[in-house]
């Protein structure tokens, strides 16, 4: 089969097509002939050797997000048969990725693939929709009439956060640094939207929320977005964010000012440890019925065969698109 692989750490042109062995799938394992892929912050950070302790052996294949076709199971499998179309986080940290023909992973980091989007598109949603949900519904737990900040409501993470945020029966805020986003924002279920290079804190605070602040912020973005989410947040308020490097010179002293609750979430920790790994297929499955129900909708910005997988890299560290950067097996 064909991987895309890399042999060392690098820029985006590290990656090389390679003729190499099909896996065969293990106990508890299935091998998905691979549909699509896509590109997260996570991909290119292992990449360029920026998280080494998240990478698989090099050389390595890459690609956390995944979406396919049953090809083979392995002994104990019940979950599924050959033929099955699956989506899922099986790899691309910590084991080989879905950058390739087929990908081998443990049988619970997969789930059914939603029926109502192409199966390619399915591929776009594993990280970011398992991200949002996890920052919504176990790290903050909001509920109906919540007031939720959603900070980069246009990007992967931040654009499913919304439509979770809206479906969960949320009052939606959310920021943008274009007209462009914000709209976008908007037709994804935000009640409002904010300029955050024009506005400051205290303004959107008095004008969206109530009760000193934001009961929840949802911060996928990081950098000084963690330290203005700790000003939006009203007090006994919940912070959560998947940027647990922006607080390493951060002060925490507005947490205890407010008695504030701060939730950081990895959603590839279970591939990393190889433990609990059955919690990916189980919340997949829920997004999946989401997406099935008309609630939550993948936007996939642009398209890139595996070929083009270098151009895809570039294009997603670059920035200034929205929703997702979707890879194709063609």
């Amino acid at each position: 089969m064909t991987a895309h692989r890399i042999a060392a750490y690098g820029d985006a042109d590290a990656f090389e097509a390679e003729t190499v062995p099909v896996p065969d799938p293990g106990p508890g394992e299935i091998r998905v002939e691979v549909a699509a892929s896509s590109v997260n912050p996570v991909d290119y950070k292992i990449r360029r050797g920026d998280i080494p302790d998240f990478a698989p052996s090099l050389p390595a294949t890459l690609g956390c997000d995944v979406s396919g076709v049953v090809d083979a199971v392995g002994e104990g499998v019940e979950a599924f048969d050959v033929g099955d179309e699956v989506y899922g986080m099986p790899g691309g940290a910590g084991r080989q990725g879905a950058l390739a023909d087929y990908v081998v992973g443990h049988a619970g980091t997969f789930a059914d693939a939603p029926s109502s989007i192409p199966l390619a598109d399915a591929a776009a949603l594993p990280v970011v929709a398992l991200t949002a949900w996890e920052m919504l519904t176990d790290k903050a737990d909001v509920g109906l009439g919540d007031e939720v900040l959603v900070y980069g409501a246009s990007g992967g993470v931040g654009h499913i956060g919304v439509q979770l945020a809206d479906w969960l029966g949320c009052a939606v805020t959310a920021t943008g640094s274009t007209a462009a986003k914000r709209d976008f924002a908007a037709t994804l279920g935000a009640d409002a939207t904010v300029d955050y290079t024009t506005t400051d804190v205290e303004t959107y605070v008095s004008e969206h929320a109530t009760n000193g602040g934001f009961d929840v912020v949802f911060d996928p973005v990081g950098d000084d977005h963690l330290e203005t989410a700790f000003e939006a947040v009203r007090p006994y308020g919940a912070v959560v964010t998947t940027e647990s490097s922006a607080a390493e010179s951060l002060s925490l002293a507005p947490m205890h000012a407010k008695s504030l609750e701060l939730g950081v979430v990895l959603v590839i920790l279970p591939v990393l440890l190889g433990e609990g790994q059955e919690r990916i297929g189980e919340e997949l499955a829920d997004i999946a019925a989401l997406v099935d129900d008309g609630a939550l909708t993948p936007h996939v910005d642009e398209r890139f065969a595996f070929a083009d997988v270098a151009e895809a890299h570039r294009r997603a560290e670059a920035g200034d698109f929205s929703g997702k950067i979707l890879l194709e097996n063609e």
